[in-house]
This record gives structure tokens, sequence and C-alpha cells, in this order.
């Protein structure tokens, strides 16, 4: 005796590719939202304390501010900590958190080689001219 034969189930795999699970609109804007507002006070206060350095209140002193490399270094770990949120931020489906972490992390790359051009200059300046403007003397404790 032959039973009959059942139609296909549903096949998932055929037909149009299943659609991504993506992040709630909203959430993913503030959290795009609130991770550049929070990187953008990192550099803020990296940078404030850079020009900070160069800043005395004794007027008899002359003050130059301190080499960037460190506060450069710094201004680095915020950018891989962005790049880091967006590569995490894309495999949720978050994608605005992801294209702002990946500008913010592009704009700090373009910061951080900027500076580098510039410090750099400056120290071959000094050494090339140790009394030229900007350099530290030798007469600083």
């Amino acid at each position: 005796m032959d039973l009959p034969v059942a139609p296909p189930a549903f096949d998932a795999t055929t037909g149009p590719a299943p659609h991504r699970r993506r992040a709630d609109r909203g959430a993913d804007v503030g959290a795009g939202c609130g991770l550049v507002f929070l990187e953008l006070v990192a550099l803020v206060v990296i940078f404030g304390l850079w020009a900070l350095s160069g800043w005395t209140l004794y007027t008899a002193e002359t003050v130059t501010t301190d080499p960037l490399w460190n506060y450069l270094a710094a201004a680095g770990g915020v950018g891989v900590l962005a790049l880091a949120a967006g590569l995490i931020a894309a495999r949720s489906g978050a994608v605005v958190t992801a294209v702002t972490q990946a500008v913010t992390a592009a704009l700090v790359c373009l910061i951080v080689f900027g500076g580098a051009a510039a410090q750099s200059h400056q120290d071959q300046v000094c050494r090339d001219l140790p009394s030229a403007s900007g350099c530290r003397g030798d007469e600083q404790p």
C-alpha cells in the first residue's frame, strides 16, 4: 500500500536571502551620539592637558609645552577604542553607530599622524637650533 506524499515543507534556504537583523534605530542613533560625545570629551581633556602644560602663573619663568608624543599615544588609544566599538556595532547591525565610529577613528588617525609630523618637525628644529622658539633649553630644571 502506498501512502500519500505530503507537499514539501517551507524551506527558508530557497528564495530571497534572509533579512539581516538590525538594531533598533533609536538605540543605534543614541549609542552613536553618546560614543562620539564621550570620545570628543576624552580628546578635549587630552589636548587640554597638553595646552595647560605650557602655562604657568609664575611670570618670571618661561615655559614651553610638553612634547606631543605621550598625548598622541593617548589620542591613539581613543581611536583604537572607536575602531573596536565600530566593529562591534557593525557586527550587531547598528549601522549608524558603526559609521560614526569609523568616521571618528579616521579623524583621530588624521589628528595623530598630523600631530606626529608636527612634533617630529619641532624636534628636528630643536636639534638643529636649540635656542629656537619653543625649544626647551638646558637652563630649566
